[in-house]
């Protein structure tokens, strides 16, 4: 036997769910706990479109070495990929220091420069 709730569910104002979004949005880069990216519509689809392509160059590279592909051709396929994953790389660096770390700054969290000296040094090793 089921009972019904006779309770109407209280009303969700949208804008109010947009304001606490924006706020968290913003908030994310300073909160440690919450931490988000900040990225518009076009620079996700942008580097959706890119991820993509590169995991086509995966399953690409994958069929070159089940097919026995002459191991130069491989390696080139390979330096091709991985050129476009730091491609990728480089637009998020580039937008995170514009966002997150320039937000970060100007709240006067300077500990930010570390993190991000952390992060470069993991793209320069590869």
């Amino acid at each position: 036997m089921t009972t019904e709730k006779n309770e109407k569910e209280p009303e969700i104002n949208p804008s109010v769910i947009q304001e606490e979004e924006r706020v968290m949005d913003h908030a994310a880069c300073s909160d440690e706990e919450v931490r988000k990216s900040h990225h518009s519509d076009n620079v996700k689809k942008n580097l959706v479109t890119r991820l993509n392509r590169i995991e086509g160059q995966i399953r690409g590279i994958k069929g070159l070495i089940e097919r026995d592909t002459y191991c130069d051709d491989v390696i080139t396929q390979i330096s091709a990929t991985q050129s476009a994953l730091n491609s990728v790389a480089k637009i998020l660096l580039e937008g995170h220091m514009k966002t997150c770390v320039l937000d970060r700054i100007q709240e006067g969290d300077t500990e930010v420069l570390d993190e991000v000296m952390v992060t470069i040094q993991k793209l320069m090793k590869k």
